[in-house]
């Protein structure tokens, strides 16, 4: 099995349980759920930071702190990476916020994702006209 082949059941499973999933709590926009810049005092502002975390539809989610890159991944591991080759030879800060929030600015992660969040959205359509 290729790793395309392993990506593509991955984001139809990932659809799949999007159908069923029943909101646990409200999912919000970065800027909503307080992911701004990091206090100074908590991390110095020459180590770049990013939150790592999942949105609405189960996908994970990596943002600079700063909002300034960000992308959606399927893979926790994939967001981290993206992390770290965007920090360079620095490395960064990995901040793991408890809620869902919402991938705020342009999608610089895996390319497919748009088209998985498609079929997501179709999938659910489909559902709740099946369900009626």
């Amino acid at each position: 099995m290729t790793l395309q082949m392993c990506e593509e059941a991955a984001m139809a499973a990932i659809a799949l349980q999007a159908t069923r999933r029943q909101p646990e709590r409200p999912t919000m926009a970065a800027s909503a759920a307080g992911l701004g810049p990091i206090d100074p005092d908590v991390i110095s502002t020459a180590i770049p930071a990013f939150f790592i975390g999942r949105n609405g539809a189960g996908l994970w989610v990596a943002r600079e702190a700063h909002g300034r890159i960000g992308g959606l991944f399927l893979f926790k591991s994939s967001a981290v990476d993206f992390a770290n080759r965007q920090s360079g030879l620095a490395r960064c800060a990995l901040v793991f916020p408890a809620e869902t929030f919402e991938l705020d600015i342009e999608n610089r992660g895996n390319p497919l994702i748009a088209l998985a969040e498609g079929a997501r959205r179709l999938l659910v359509r489909a559902a709740t006209w099946l369900r009626t």
